[in-house]
């Protein structure tokens, strides 16, 4: 299937610690065309990537991102909560990320956490790191918060955006269009038929999220995405590229 989009939920995270750059390179190994990462922002202003707005679950730290340093936050462990394998790893910055994609073509879903944290001046930083980088044409910027991806949009047009939901909406590609995003990031049970090739006439593309079951990727794709969000880019990877009978 060409074009169809595999991309790595936190990276290759069923079999790596999220959101870590063991996940970023395993997960590129397993077939992925592209990597969803989570943004947030430390308290000197340096973009990293980590789920939670918190150390605990995945760095077993007290303490808020926000209010961590950067070179603070670089001491802590964010692999040895996963196995014993991956014992050091860092949370990685978003630079990071960037030199190990560049070149390579790979699609990079940056999503930025600041439903919960309103990081102030996220936005500039974040399309300004895109373009040092000349990443334009391989970044899709999407959050929950809507607002803030309206605010990316009028600060680099050139940059795509996406819009991530939970419960179904009505003609959400309407709403795309109207907020200028070229992509809707669904949970898998808000996806209809309907709704995907409503989008695609109206040039937006459909990534549910986070579908890692076989039976529910073939279900996804048979609605007609144009990828899909999951941990297991391997299993996907499989599916897709099984030579029509």
């Amino acid at each position: 299937m060409r074009n169809f989009a595999i991309i790595a939920h936190r990276g290759a995270s069923a079999v790596c610690p999220e959101n870590t750059m063991s996940a970023f390179e395993r997960c590129l190994e397993l077939g992925a065309t592209g990597i969803e990462t989570d943004v947030q922002m430390t308290s000197d202003g340096r973009l990293v990537l980590i789920h939670d707005e918190t150390l605990s679950r995945t760095a077993a730290a007290e303490g808020w991102i926000k209010d961590i340093t950067y070179d603070q936050l670089r001491t802590y462990d964010a692999g040895a909560w996963f196995h014993a394998d991956f014992a050091e790893e860092r949370i990685p910055s978003l630079e990071d990320l960037f030199r190990l994609v560049q070149g390579k073509g790979t699609l990079l879903n940056l999503e930025l956490k600041n439903g919960i944290v309103s990081y102030k001046g996220m936005e500039e930083k974040i399309v300004q790191a895109i373009r040092d980088w000349k990443l334009e044409q391989q970044v899709v910027l999407s959050s929950f918060n809507h607002a803030s991806l309206v605010r990316c949009k009028r600060l680099a047009p050139e940059i795509r955006t996406a819009l991530l939901y939970m419960e179904k909406l009505y003609r959400p590609y309407d709403y795309a269009v109207k907020l200028e995003a070229s992509g809707l990031h669904p949970y898998k049970l808000a996806v209809t038929h309907e709704d995907v090739a409503a989008a695609l006439a109206h040039g937006v593309v459909t990534y549910p999220f986070t579908v890692n079951d076989p039976a529910e990727m073939q279900a996804m794709i048979d609605t007609g995405v144009q990828g899909i969000i999951t941990d297991v880019p391997d299993v996907l990877a499989s599916l897709i590229n099984v030579p029509a009978r």
